[in-house]
């Protein structure tokens, strides 16, 4: 019987990034269970729950940059730490519920993680983001105006209190048979969980 795994991220968080990669990889190879994507803003869920992400905070930030490159080089997952970052990715974030009703979901998630953090591009730029967009056969414009539509707003800010009334308060979180997993290191426990 094939299970889900809920995967909480924010493009914005490099050890969603390397998460998103794992996860992926082991979906691929392993038939039992499913990735369901729940996009959240993380400046907001950090808000709600009194968290001080780690990038605001100058020893933890220096250890962050050591410590994703460590982890990714022993996963072997391609990475570079972006130079750019704090990277600013609310409409990115709205871009996958987009993503979702136009049903190129992984498409989209898969290149916006990649920009970001494998290719280290600087999409705090309008005209990168207008290239990278495009390179998904993607209307810019189109693709903005969508994503600050009210409704596509409301929906990513409904996502993300639900995902604090659920007790998460950072990413990447996992979450399987209502147990949360929090952090890429706790991608283990969860797929334990499944095959409880």
């Amino acid at each position: 019987m094939t299970k889900n795994i809920n995967f909480y991220f924010d493009f914005s968080s490099p050890y969603s990034y390397i998460g998103y990669k794992e996860i992926i990889n082991l979906e691929k190879k392993n038939k039992t269970f499913n990735v369901n994507f729940m996009p959240v803003f993380l400046g907001g869920l950090h808000n709600s729950a009194g968290v001080t992400a780690a990038a605001f905070i100058e020893l933890k930030s220096k250890y962050m940059i050591t410590d994703t490159k460590l982890v990714a080089n022993k996963k072997k997952i391609p990475f570079n730490f972006n130079s750019y970052f704090p990277i600013k990715t609310v409409n990115f974030m709205r871009g996958v519920i987009i993503a979702q009703q136009d049903k190129f979901e992984k498409i989209f998630i898969n290149k916006i993680f990649n920009a970001i953090w494998k290719d280290g591009l600087n999409m705090n730029d309008p005209i990168v983001i207008n290239k990278v967009l495009k390179n998904m056969d993607l209307n810019p414009e189109i693709f903005l105006s969508k994503a600050t539509d009210q409704k596509t707003k409301d929906k990513l800010r409904e996502l993300t209190n639900d995902a604090f009334k659920k007790g998460i308060f950072g990413a990447p979180t996992f979450v399987v048979n209502k147990k949360i997993f929090w952090g890429q290191d706790r991608l283990i426990y969860a797929i334990e969980e499944i095959k409880k």
